[in-house]
């Protein structure tokens, strides 16, 4: 059976997980970062599959449902989601890392007759057949087998770094290191042998990565590595979300999506094929269904729904759901969240890209990319800078003038109604849009994430 990690609240991507947890937040246009995980369970035969949520799941539940994309809506096996719960006798916690999240459900795997456990992050985007991993871990007699994969020495210390020996036996371990040893790093990714994993859980070691492991090393457990050299990327940051969108673009694609042998299921609404006008321009961009283009988009990626309008011009950017350009405007290295409208005649990323970080979050937003969260509106002739932040939910009445320099942000008003548009509102107008109940009930229309 397979456990996945899904509870993530990815602080590093900024507003984009600001109301969703990480496996959740878009990608590739029409998937979720969850589905890479999920799809590498179901194609490689692996049908019992738990989920484990924590931060903003509702998204996440929306999302996965029964799990009938994947073909895990079985009455044996299939998917469950599972949240934090308060047990009888305990204090109100959340998981404390992602060894406890796995230790609090542990009468779910002990109900299981699966006797191997795969262990998975459920926000990284990677393709992988989970059947040549278990093998080799069997073959091992390993207590725990962790994939691993060699990542540049600047990335490796945000990660499980260690060392093996000729036989793949991990000797040495180092959890996000300051000065790592070795460009070897742990995926996120295990497999355990129930009991094994049964014996290591404990109220002491709440952490895969911090606990978990170096206490299996010290008492000289079973523990190898599987070297694994296909696609993976961790999503985790800003800059690195962007260029993983970006590199899907290139004419021979590390991540193919069109892979026949190797499907990538996602949850997709009913909706029209992408319309092409006229007065359209485009140029080595993914554009999903239900997209309406009639100005440029030129190497960016379009969720469904997106439109843009005559004279618009989308570069370079990563546009979410149902996210409306209107005539005239500009989107430039930027990344939009859902529902968003940029109104006619503004630009946002304008200028040089400098160095210059956000004021708010200078870790994050350092590369020259501006953010728009959720259901904001951009107003007429505005000229938002590099690495902006614009909140969700804002309105035009949040802007004090047209021009925000970069490395400012926008944040929605305090005491302002926060009612958000429907889909339909925020086609229709890149201003501010009320939403009337009917009958005078006073209750607000709130979309679903």
């Amino acid at each position: 059976m397979a456990v996945i990690l899904a509870g993530g609240e990815g602080e590093r991507l900024s507003i984009l997980s600001q109301e969703r947890a990480k496996p959740a937040v878009p990608f590739g246009g029409k998937y979720r970062i969850i589905d890479f995980t999920l799809s590498n369970c179901v194609n490689s035969g692996i049908n019992d599959v738990v989920v484990l949520t924590q931060y903003n799941p509702r998204s996440l539940n929306d999302h996965i449902g029964l799990g009938r994309p994947w073909d895990l809506d079985r009455n044996s096996g299939g998917v469950k989601l599972l949240q934090p719960y308060i047990a009888r006798g305990r204090v109100a916690e959340w998981y404390r890392g992602t060894a406890d999240a796995v230790l609090r459900n542990m009468r779910v795997l002990e109900n299981n007759t699966a006797d191997t456990v795969l262990v998975l992050a459920g926000d990284h985007i990677y393709k992988m057949d989970y059947q040549p991993f278990v093998s080799a871990h069997r073959r091992h007699r390993a207590d725990v087998t962790i994939a691993v994969r060699r990542v540049p020495l600047a990335e490796a210390s945000r990660m499980g770094i260690l060392g093996m020996d000729e036989n793949d036996r991990v000797i040495e371990w180092q959890e996000k290191p300051k000065q790592p040893k070795s460009d070897l790093a742990s995926m996120g990714v295990y497999v355990f042998n129930k009991k094994t994993l049964q014996r290591w859980l404990s109220e002491d070691l709440v952490d895969f990565g911090a606990n978990v492991v170096p206490a299996m090393l010290d008492a000289g457990a079973r523990v190898f590595g599987y070297r694994y050299n296909g696609y993976w990327q961790d999503v985790g940051t800003i800059q690195s979300y962007w260029e993983a969108n970006m590199a899907l673009l290139d004419d021979d694609p590390a991540l193919d999506l069109y892979d026949k042998e190797w499907v990538i299921h996602t949850r997709s609404e009913e909706r029209a094929p992408a319309k092409v006008g006229p007065t359209a321009q485009v140029h080595r961009s993914l554009i999903s269904h239900g997209c309406v283009i009639a100005g440029t988009v030129v190497n960016s990626v379009l969720s469904p729904g997106v439109r843009v309008d005559v004279g618009a011009v989308v570069r370079e950017s990563i546009v979410m759901f149902d996210s409306v350009i209107r005539s005239g405007a500009v989107v430039d290295r930027a990344i939009l969240d859902k529902e968003v409208v940029i109104g006619p005649g503004a630009i946002v990323g304008d200028g040089p890209i400098d160095d210059r970080p956000n004021r708010h979050e200078p870790g994050r937003l350092n590369t020259g990319i501006t953010v728009v969260g959720k259901h904001a509106i951009v107003p007429r002739a505005a000229r938002i800078g590099r690495n902006v932040r614009i909140a969700a939910d804002v309105r035009t009445s949040d802007f004090t003038g047209r021009v925000v320099r970069s490395g400012e942000s926008v944040d929605a008003g305090s005491g302002r109604s926060r009612a958000r548009p429907t889909r339909a509102s925020a086609k229709a107008a890149p201003e501010e849009h009320t939403i009337r109940a009917i009958g005078g009930g006073g209750r607000r229309v709130v979309p679903e994430d």
